[in-house]
């Protein structure tokens, strides 16, 4: 084993301190070693505050022993933004030997920080855990490379694809442990989406739910005609003690007394255009990066997450797959409507990870879409104001 590994593994924990606080900047952890001992520790907490480096050496509370190392799960900036560059403190610092997991994502940055503490005299090792360093950070390198939120979803199946029975029975495929990940992950997106027919069957809080503290992102609803509106009981998501963080996501074909409405309860709403009550996904995507939301978590239902795929605006899929089979032709898919006819025109996972929660297994990945993709029209029904 590389010697560096267990030390960039315990940065990498202590990255994860900023879980779902540092957006649209990236998590970032930093240790301080010497002689073998981890001395100090530092994680970057939240946009416009101090990086890790600068933490660590802060909590180091003196000049680090000759020899000393630093960790650190990503490049040290080296330019001048909301605060100084860490690469001056790190030579400033006197540190002699810096090892690095990732390299700075941003092609203008790239690099730049391995030749400045290089050209000041100090070792620089990197690559130490590059992918799982790079991983902790798919929000960000995504934002940050494209210019464009991150549109994921998330979906809990059994071994033959399925979401439900087909008399609609649901709760629970997966298990406790998984849906517990599941909040997990919530909690580290700063929205999350779901349709109007998930609203009116299920009547979520759409909050996560992390060792015993409640948080909200934004919460989207999609539902083009606004029906969610018309039930007499309304839901959570309008009502509760997080409304203002809900948005309905609709077009002008819901009406503009609902959007009042909605406005009145303290909830928004944008409309965006359309020539059907269908929610374009580009104009969406358009809008949440208008608004800086650098990444919206998917949880469905099936219509909404199809239509997404089919539209080919999902870049990252969670998949939890429950030691469950129903083989029954009539259970309900999490994901349908293309006309897949050959391997070679199959969607594809890229940068693959697995993980095992309980008894279940995640599969995560980046979206890849083959050249031609075929919609089956004739098989898959578009309720516009569906799920």
């Amino acid at each position: 084993m590389n010697p560096h590994e267990p030390f960039m593994r315990r940065a990498l924990e202590v990255a994860k301190h900023g879980w779902g606080d540092t957006h649209p900047n990236p998590l970032v952890g930093a240790l301080i070693v010497e002689n073998g001992e981890v001395v100090a520790e530092g994680h970057h907490a939240r946009a416009g505050e101090a990086h890790a480096e600068i933490n660590a050496l802060q909590a180091l509370g003196r000049r680090p022993a000759s020899g000393a190392t630093l960790y650190v799960t990503l490049e040290p900036c080296s330019t001048h933004g909301r605060t100084p560059p860490c690469c001056t403190a790190i030579v400033e610092a006197g540190l002699r030997r810096v090892v690095i997991g990732a390299t700075d994502p941003n092609p203008a940055h790239a690099g730049k920080g391995f030749d400045i503490l290089r050209a000041a005299g100090i070792e620089v090792v990197t690559g130490v855990l590059a992918d799982d360093c790079a991983d902790l950070n798919l929000i960000f390198n995504h934002w940050i490379t494209t210019g464009r939120s991150l549109f994921a979803a998330k979906s809990g199946v059994t071994l033959d694809g399925k979401v439900a029975t087909r008399t609609g029975d649901s709760k629970w495929i997966t298990g406790a442990q998984a849906r517990a990940d599941g909040h997990r992950w919530r909690r580290l997106f700063p929205a999350i989406a779901v349709g109007a027919g998930t609203v009116r069957a299920d009547n979520p809080r759409l909050t996560a739910r992390v060792d015993g503290k409640e948080w909200c992102p934004w919460r989207f609803v999609f539902d083009g005609l606004l029906r969610t509106v018309t039930d007499k009981a309304m839901p959570n998501v309008y009502t509760d003690e997080f409304r203002e963080r809900t948005i309905v996501v609709t077009t002008p074909h819901g009406g503009m007394g609902y959007v009042r409405k909605l406005g009145s309860m303290g909830v928004k709403t944008w409309v965006l255009p359309a020539q059907s009550p269908k929610v374009n996904f580009a104009d969406f995507r358009q809008r949440c990066t208008g608004e800086g939301i650098s990444a919206v978590f998917f949880e469905g239902g099936a219509q909404l997450l199809s239509e997404l795929l089919q539209a080919r605006e999902l870049d990252y899929l969670f998949t939890y797959h429950a030691p469950v089979l129903f083989a029954d032709d009539k259970g309900k898919s999490i994901l349908r409507g293309l006309r897949t006819e050959t391997l070679e025109n199959a969607i594809r996972l890229a940068h693959v990870r697995h993980e095992v929660h309980g008894d279940d297994t995640l599969m995560r990945g980046f979206v890849q879409y083959p050249e031609k993709m075929f919609v089956d029209e004739a098989t898959f029904s578009r309720k516009l104001y569906g799920e």
